[in-house]
């Protein structure tokens, strides 16, 4: 079977919901007249198959999570919102009066977040923009499940150093994670356990992301424990300082750069 081209999926993806949602621009159609939902794909290394609607990345706070107002609470100082996405989050804070930059990898998805006002915005890597910032930060945000960007074992310690050279003295990191571990979903437990079995953190997901003609390449996105992270931030210069699980299973975590 022909594989599908690489391209920035969250982008197409996240151009596509903004037409639908505001009426403006063009819009993937069925039949040639009516506006299909925008539905984002993902592909697990293990032939699962889940989708679901892509409109949310664009949600204002009245349909927010309970977890994502009290994410809000914690921001404090200079903030980086890491995956912005289409700025859902970073709008509201530069609408609060608070000094945000979103930073994303997708080029269509800082293309809507600066279209909905976001004024601050860098296309690269976490990587790349620790090289050559000048700005230093009091906040790094990873909410929308983005202590996923975490990855595995090997990539935590790399991309959390990263973070620590974009700090100021006493930053914190405030990430909404995914306790994977309360299922009972056999095809979920199964994935648990062949990770285990490979060495691999058992909520360590392998993923594509596909939408209509194009796909990503296959990545690590990590759902955890809150011991699991706890380990993970052993040996870098975080710490974990608190976990917020009153929205079981997700969770939020404060994470702290050490003096």
């Amino acid at each position: 079977m022909e594989q599908p081209p690489i391209g920035d999926v969250f982008g197409e993806m996240i151009r596509d919901a903004y037409a639908v949602r505001t009426g403006v621009g063009p819009r993937p159609l069925a039949g040639g007249r009516v506006p299909r939902p925008v539905i984002e794909i993902i592909e697990r290394d293990d032939g699962l198959i889940n989708g679901a609607p892509a409109d949310h990345y664009l949600d204002d706070p009245a349909a927010w999570q309970p977890h994502d107002h009290r994410a809000m609470k914690l921001c404090r100082g200079q903030v980086l919102d890491i995956g912005t996405g289409a700025g859902r989050v970073a709008v509201e804070l530069q609408r609060r009066g608070i000094a945000v930059t979103g930073l994303d990898t997708s080029p269509g998805a800082i293309e809507i977040a600066r279209r909905r006002g976001l004024r601050d915005t860098v296309v690269t890597t976490v990587d790349a923009y620790a090289s050559g910032a000048a700005t230093r930060y009091d906040t790094f945000l990873l909410l929308g499940n983005n202590l996923g960007l975490l990855e595995n074992h090997d990539r935590a310690p790399v991309l959390l150093e990263a973070l620590a050279r974009l700090a100021n003295p006493g930053a914190r990191i405030v990430a909404q994670g995914t306790d994977p571990y309360g299922t009972t979903d056999p095809v979920h437990v199964a994935y648990h356990r062949r990770n285990r079995e490979r060495g691999r953190i058992g909520g360590q997901l392998r993923l594509r992301l596909r939408y209509r003609l194009l796909a990503t390449d296959w990545f690590d996105y990590l759902n955890c424990s809150p011991a699991e992270l706890s380990s993970i931030l052993t040996g870098t210069r975080w710490r974990l300082t608190a976990i917020d699980d009153q929205d079981r299973p997700y969770y939020l975590a404060v994470i702290e750069l050490m003096q």
